[in-house]
């Protein structure tokens, strides 16, 4: 091919699919996971000490239509939304309105006299009284014992509310002694969004919108995407059945239309959103819990929120790490988090969305994708690759 013919032709791509950088860089790390047919596109920002050093958007927002991804495109965030529901319950502590220590019966009644599965044998299962009943703080950090399955999950959350879903939490019977280990669960933040319900007398959803969504400008966050928002929605993949490329796949815990606000609000995991309203969110956070001149969270509560509360507990999905109230915390940075500082806090989400607040290098970490059947999303190979080329920038702005 010709030089001008090679011109034209490349100009003709896609600017997702132009390969203009190289591999080590951002967008050629994450281009080379669409170019080999892994990953359909991806949003990724890259911002240290009030400056944005590096947004890059690359690939497709949906394969089907040949569309591609834009920077305002709209993710399923999932599991990102718990910090989010754990920061709410923080505002309400920070107004005295309720303390972390507190038993969770002192606000749901249905949590009085819980119990615990003793044994199990067969049909048989023994029960007991809990050493001590399960407190706010034990849903924060995922060290509850409550039950792992959520009635939350798939069709029935479109005819259960927070509420009964929540009832039938307290109504299950603890599967460890509270405070015993870590166990990932759903459900514990799902009732921690009931628990501001019933403390803030507003429903979860409006408390988010009014106290955090609203004031920080974040218009593209919400549990129900608006008609405008669907437009610019990513489309989800999995691995094809065939092993050749992407398909199409669904969202685990929401039913479609996802505009359909009879659809209870998932605190553990329903959120969709936005690069540019995450970075709203963890700029704030990053500032000392205060921006634009209003404080959202005191010092002592995202203190709490962003320290190791679960110590010698294996905790989290990756080597090293440990447990905040909602969000996870590099406790040794190693493997995937190598190139974070220990003490960098965030989350992530089931189809690969992941969110970093390194405090010491003034540095937050955003990457956007809708990659589902990944065999860990926290240590995903586009996390990996994506927070090297990271890592790469951040030296070469030190030098």
């Amino acid at each position: 091919m010709k030089l001008p013919a090679l011109i034209l032709f490349l100009a003709s791509l896609s600017p997702a699919l132009r390969a203009e950088t190289p591999a080590t860089s951002i967008r050629g790390s994450l281009e080379a996971f669409v170019r080999e047919g892994s990953l359909s596109g991806a949003v990724a920002v890259l911002y240290q000490n009030d400056k944005i050093l590096s947004e890059e958007v690359v690939g497709f927002r949906d394969l089907e239509s040949n569309s591609p991804m834009q920077a305002d495109c709209v993710f399923w965030i999932a599991s990102m939304t718990k910090p989010i529901t754990a920061m709410a319950l923080m505002m309400l502590q920070d107004e005295g309105k309720l303390n972390i220590e507190d038993p969770v019966a002192k606000y749901l009644p249905e949590f009085k006299n819980q119990m615990l599965v003793k044994e199990k044998s067969g049909d048989r299962v023994v029960l007991v009284k809990p050493a001590r009943p399960v407190t706010i703080r034990d849903l924060l950090t995922h060290t509850s014992g409550l039950v792992g399955n959520s009635p939350l999950d798939g069709d029935s959350l479109d005819v259960l509310s927070l509420k009964e879903a929540v009832i039938t939490y307290g109504l299950s019977p603890l599967q460890f002694e509270p405070g015993a280990k870590w166990s990932y669960c759903n459900p514990g933040i799902n009732t921690l969004g009931r628990i501001v319900e019933v403390v803030s007398g507003e429903e979860y959803a409006s408390f988010l919108q009014s106290r955090l969504l609203d004031p920080l400008g974040m218009k593209d966050t919400t549990f129900w995407p608006k008609e405008n928002q669907l437009a610019r929605l990513a489309t989800s993949y999995q691995p094809a059945a065939d092993g050749k490329g992407l398909e199409p796949a669904k969202i685990k815990y929401l039913t479609e239309p996802y505009s359909n606000q009879k659809r209870a609000p998932l605190a553990a995991g329903g959120l969709f959103s936005t690069a540019a309203d995450l970075l709203k969110l963890y700029t704030m956070l990053l500032d000392g819990g205060e921006a634009g001149g209003k404080r959202y969270l005191s010092p002592e509560s995202l203190a709490l929120m962003t320290t190791d509360h679960t110590g010698s507990l294996k905790s989290g999905f990756t080597d090293g790490m440990g447990m905040g109230l909602g969000f996870q915390v590099v406790r040794e940075p190693v493997g995937v988090t190598a190139m974070l500082s220990r003490g960098t806090y965030g989350h992530g989400g089931a189809h690969g969305t992941q969110g970093w607040i390194d405090p010491e290098k003034k540095t937050i970490h955003i990457l956007l994708i809708q990659r589902a059947g990944l065999k860990n999303g926290d240590a995903s190979p586009m996390r990996q690759a994506f927070q090297e080329a990271a890592a790469a920038v951040l030296a070469k702005k030190a030098n």
